[in-house]
């Protein structure tokens, strides 16, 4: 239908009008939400203990199966943040904290995949505020008291199947239950726990 020009120019002041009364709707959108994934803190023995300990794992695995994966100690469980400000609780979480010692108790089994042969570090003051001070700044929330622990196999096997590691892991190591190491290296380690092949994880920063 055509529209008579007073009429024309009479709707265009209305779209100038409502241009003016409504500039929201003109604002550009706001930047996308910065992606979360799951990230935990390791607390990183020192070179000469890695790789004892690494030598430990792969007989392990060897035997057994099982992913394969870096020798950590947990500090702070997975946690759903943005990489920004996981990055940023690390270094907050470090400041003012000293190196410690870890000592190893014994040679464990646990009753899940994360925790199937490990070795039970002793509950020190030192190990136990370590994890305290993280777990704060970190906002962590934990399901279960604090079991500080080395894991040696990741790996869904029957109560056998984990006495046998745990005596092979003994075998493989004699002296590895009287093991003490100092621990000065916190990382920060991307750490999906759906991914038991632990192919995903990676470590993001690390503080010294």
């Amino acid at each position: 239908m055509f529209i008579p020009l007073a009429t024309s120019r009479m709707l265009k002041l209305q779209d100038i009008r409502a241009c003016h009364l409504h500039p929201k709707q003109h604002l550009p959108l706001p930047p996308p939400k910065k992606p979360k994934h799951a990230y935990s803190v390791w607390a990183l023995p020192p070179g000469n203990v890695k790789e004892r300990l690494k030598k430990l794992m792969s007989g392990l695995r060897s035997e057994f199966g099982g992913p394969e994966f870096h020798p950590h100690i947990t500090v702070v469980g997975a946690i759903s943040l943005t990489e920004s400000d996981a990055i940023q609780k690390l270094k907050t979480s470090c400041d003012g904290l000293k190196a410690y010692t870890a000592s190893v108790a014994k040679v464990a089994t646990g009753t899940f995949f994360y925790q199937c042969v490990f070795l039970l570090l002793q509950t020190t003051p030192e190990v136990m505020e370590a994890s305290a001070r993280c777990t704060s700044h970190f906002g962590y929330k934990k399901s279960a008291p604090y079991v500080p622990h080395l894991s040696l196999l990741y790996g869904d096997f029957s109560d056998e199947e984990k006495k046998k590691a745990q005596q092979k892991a003994e075998a493989l190591d004699e002296s590895i239950s009287s093991l003490s190491f100092p621990i000065t290296h916190l990382a920060l380690f991307e750490t999906d726990t759906e991914d038991k092949t632990t192919k995903s994880w990676k470590k993001i920063a690390e503080n010294i």
